[in-house]
């Protein structure tokens, strides 16, 4: 296994590096793409779902090590991407990729990952590459994979010291939607896939994308909605103009602070109007930032599909899927903004709700895909509002 301390010495069959701005260099096999990206490095701790979390749009701009240490082995499907847009530009993981083991396989994930034009990098120690992350914070890096070993690491190093990292980084835009859709995926069932989303006269949600993930609407579509998804930077009239019943803030990467500048407005815009708002991940960010508290970058974010988050009005603990490198800062809540749910690992706020309007948001990710669905109730809760 390589080692995060390792020296700039590349051991015999190496076909894979990760290169800190720092200076580490960590050598391991590539797999995947071939190639360079640049990244913020993360760790999720999700045991299922790999597929899932690198087509998720929130990790557009980062590099995953997975700390569960068999990654791939059930293989890729196209069932189980959750957008077509970018998401992680690699992954670090300790075993060897091996053939898979899965009915639903249809193609191997170093080959999938190939096609997608993501990194891989294997034969990590990814527990010290993720306790390294733990102490010292997410790193700048560069993740390269060349089949015959040849790197410049000088040149690899300098590009991950330039680059300028995710705060203050707008990613919304690149990730999201160009134009309007009225959103048709029904719920999946093994054995039929996805069904279709009825287009009767149920209660109407326009879904803002920032980056969101595909099962989001599909919640939605499943707690009885009919949904239309929107690019980020829809303005208020044309929002109006669809005439929602309420109003959905996506999930998406990046700092918040930086995407609020065009949607912060528009979500003020819309509480003015008491328009029913349910924001997850980004979205709920944004609304905070909206009802006047500020957020701020983590010093390792959350990623994983265990974090138990607790809800305060009855001390109910959910287990929550989550991905942010950003969080709603608690001490800044106004008056106004209740906060809902906050996390047990750290204290950090996990939900805010805003009183007098019908308007609430969570940090995680009640769609689960990776993860538990202890939390669907959500959907139901807003879906329910607008009746």
């Amino acid at each position: 296994m390589a080692d995060p301390a390792n020296s700039r010495a590349q051991p015999s069959g190496a076909t894979g590096v990760l290169v800190l701005a720092d200076g580490t260099v960590i050598w391991g096999h590539g797999f995947g793409a071939v190639g360079s990206a640049v990244g913020e490095v993360c760790f999720n701790t999700a045991m299922t779902g790999y597929q899932e979390v690198m087509t998720d749009p929130s990790y557009a701009g980062q590099i995953v090590t997975f700390t569960f240490p068999h990654i791939g082995n059930v293989g890729a499907n196209p069932e189980d991407i959750e957008s077509k847009v970018e998401g992680a530009v690699g992954c670090v993981v300790r075993e060897e990729v091996t053939p898979h083991s899965s009915f639903r396989a249809r193609e191997e994930f170093g080959e999938w990952l190939a096609a997608m034009g993501k990194i891989g990098l294997s034969g990590v120690d990814t527990r010290a590459l993720t306790r390294r992350i733990r102490l010292n914070g997410a790193p700048n890096a560069v993740i390269a994979h060349d089949p015959k070993g040849a790197f410049d690491i000088p040149a690899l190093l300098k590009r991950a010291q330039d680059w300028p990292g995710l705060e203050g980084m707008d990613l919304a835009q690149r990730v999201s939607r160009e134009k309007h859709e009225s959103w048709e995926g029904g719920y999946w069932r093994l054995g039929t896939g996805y069904g279709r989303a009825p287009r009767d006269a149920k209660p109407h949600v326009v879904a803002v994308d920032y980056g969101s993930k595909d099962n989001i609407f599909r919640n939605l579509v499943k707690a009885g909605a009919r949904v239309t998804v929107v690019p980020a930077q829809t303005t208020l009239d044309e929002i109006l103009a669809l005439q929602p019943d309420g109003v959905f803030l996506s999930n998406g990467p990046g700092d918040p602070a930086a995407t609020g500048e065009y949607a912060v407005p528009t979500i003020k815009a819309l509480l003015e109007r008491d328009m029913p708002i349910f924001g997850i991940c980004l979205g709920h960010q944004m609304l905070g930032l909206a009802a006047g508290a500020k957020t701020a970058k983590m010093h390792q974010g959350h990623r994983g599909a265990n974090h138990p988050v607790k809800r305060l009005e009855d001390g109910v603990v959910e287990i929550t899927s989550m991905n942010h490198g950003f969080a709603v800062d608690n001490a800044t809540l106004p008056e106004g903004v209740e906060e809902t749910h906050v996390s047990l690992f750290d204290g950090s706020n996990c939900g805010i709700a805003i009183r007098g309007k019908k308007a609430f948001g969570v940090q995680y990710h009640p769609e689960a895909s990776p993860g538990p669905q202890d939390s669907f109730y959500l959907f139901e809760k807003f879906v329910g509002m607008l009746g």
